[in-house]
């Protein structure tokens, strides 16, 4: 008989499966008895059962009684993935190109609705603009989601123009033309008072992997500033994909 909480979904692969407890056991406070892992991730408790006994089996989850941890696998590769993450590649560039323009600069990744900001560096005197850290920003008022968007394949760019509640066609254009230039600029579209710059990574065409993104008072952003922080925020992101291409965490300049 299935159980009552849970609820019906779209089918899920066993990989799916396997990845929803192996996140669920990671991000609980305390060990997690299987009645409450299955709820969380909606299956049927046998069914989660079932998965747990071989993801025990392989060292990804530790059963202690009727509770379950992180097991050794998944300490390991976080052990691993700290030194070899892409916020341990971009760390250094990030540092750099805060150095040189005197401005913060924030690492994005592309998700579903917009660019997560995964790193900052916000240099001291610019502590009074909220560096956004694990914030998920929008498409429509955020530099970085859309030198993302733009970077990718044009069929991929209209699902994303698709998802957006209505037609928007200044956004189009906008799109269009950061795919042609490759740099996205934001003027006081989220805060007035600040502007942005931002340029993607992209080591092959249309898969863009991150995007880094210049912040700092609107009022520095004149048309000399503003060309200095483009050769400064190219030369970043071309030193950041070298160093996710070639698996070094340090690049030329």
């Amino acid at each position: 008989m299935p159980d009552a909480s849970v609820a019906p979904g779209p089918p899920r692969s066993a990989v799916d499966k396997a990845l929803d407890l192996v996140e669920a056991v990671s991000r609980a406070p305390h060990p997690v008895r299987l009645t409450d892992l299955a709820a969380e991730v909606g299956l049927h408790r046998a069914t989660a059962y079932r998965i747990l006994l071989d993801l025990v089996r392989r060292g990804w989850v530790l059963r202690a009684g009727d509770r379950y941890l992180p097991g050794a696998a998944v300490l390991r590769m976080s052990a691993s993935a700290a030194g070899n993450s892409l916020t341990a590649l971009a760390r250094p560039v990030l540092e750099r190109l805060s150095a040189t323009t005197s401005m913060m600069v924030n690492l994005q990744v592309l998700e579903e609705g917009g660019g997560r900001v995964i790193d900052v560096v916000r240099p001291e005197r610019l502590a009074m603009i909220s560096h956004l850290r694990g914030e998920l920003l929008p498409l429509r008022r955020f530099a970085g989601p859309l030198a993302l968007v733009a970077a990718l394949e044009p069929e991929a760019r209209q699902r994303w123009l698709a998802r957006l509640p209505e037609d928007d066609t200044d956004l189009t254009r906008e799109l269009a033309e950061v795919a042609r230039t490759g740099v996205a600029v934001e003027h006081g579209r989220n805060d007035k008072l600040v502007a942005s710059v931002s340029r993607a990574v992209v080591p092959d065409p249309g898969a863009p992997v991150c995007a880094l993104t210049v912040v700092g008072p609107e009022a520095e952003f004149d048309g000399a500033k503003l060309d200095a922080v483009e050769r400064e925020l190219t030369a970043a992101a071309d030193e950041l994909m070298a160093a996710l291409t070639a698996g070094a965490p340090e690049a030329g300049r």
